[in-house]
């Protein structure tokens, strides 16, 4: 673990948002989406960001394209930064599809992998076999993570989907992934422009205890998105799908240290709202 270093300003500025857990933390974790960064970009990455990022995620199936040697480099830089690593929930869906999860889990703990997702937006997964395939990541893992939503919306069902984080939940699962895409549009409970649906949110959040609601993390590549979990859930929320070069710019919503949330502590109630 490389540990980092005394941050810059440290002694003259404090967060304005005041009160972020640093790593390893088991609230406010941030999920970057990789589609396919190079071993030198990847270690910009971690030395500029790793401090402020917590799980780093090999997008949709793309693990299998890299040679062999190139995965293993990046997983082993990851681990020397103490950021865990998933490859994406599709490629659990294509594994299972291709019957072939336990050897797909297998290998994935072999290359270093230190985390798992598993997801059904694209499949229709029986749930008896959604979790068993999170408990059986979990008995080689130490972090699990399950998806509820689909990556084309086609009506959300909100009831049924906070029955699925429960059960994900009761099954090994660590946290639970709110579909969001990496568009953030048009898929789980989002429209076409990026916006919540806003009644179905609401019932969805309704069925789920306080405890259940800290373990989702909000899939939300966009700035608007991230402000909007911000000011809804505070600064520990988590969220995902989050652009390698936004990682920075997301830490400094969290802390206050953009406008954007900067106004929530700097300006009277009755302007920021």
């Amino acid at each position: 673990m490389i540990l980092s270093e005394k941050r810059a300003f440290a002694q003259i500025i404090q967060s304005p948002i005041p009160n972020r857990k640093e790593k390893p933390r088991t609230e406010g974790l941030t999920m970057v989406i990789d589609k396919g960064m190079g071993t030198r970009e990847f270690t910009d990455l971690m030395e500029v960001a790793s401090a402020h990022l917590d799980i780093l995620k090999f997008g949709f199936g793309s693990s299998t394209l890299y040679p062999e040697s190139v995965l293993r480099q990046k997983l082993d830089i990851a681990k020397l930064y103490s950021v865990f690593t998933c490859p994406g929930g599709t490629l659990a869906e294509i594994a299972y599809h291709q019957n072939a999860f336990k050897e797909y889990l297998h290998y994935c703990v072999k290359l270093g992998f230190t985390a798992m997702e598993i997801s059904d937006g694209t499949l229709d997964i029986p749930s008896e076999d959604r979790l068993r395939m999170i408990e059986q990541a979990k008995s080689q893992l130490s972090l699990v993570l399950s998806e509820v939503g689909k990556k084309l919306t086609h009506g959300v069902d909100p009831i049924a989907l906070a029955k699925q984080v429960k059960l994900d939940l009761l099954a090994g699962a660590d946290y639970v992934v709110v579909e969001g895409r990496e568009s953030g549009e048009n898929a789980g409970m989002y429209d076409g422009s990026g916006h919540l649906d806003e009644l179905v949110f609401q019932e969805f959040l309704a069925c789920l205890n306080t405890s259940e609601q800290q373990r989702l993390m909000f899939e939300a590549p966009k700035k608007s998105q991230q402000i909007d979990f911000i000011e809804r859930f505070g600064t520990q929320v988590n969220l995902g799908n989050i652009a390698p070069a936004e990682t920075i710019a997301l830490e400094c919503l969290r802390r206050g240290l953009r406008s954007d949330t900067f106004a929530f502590v700097s300006l009277p109630s009755e302007v920021s709202g």
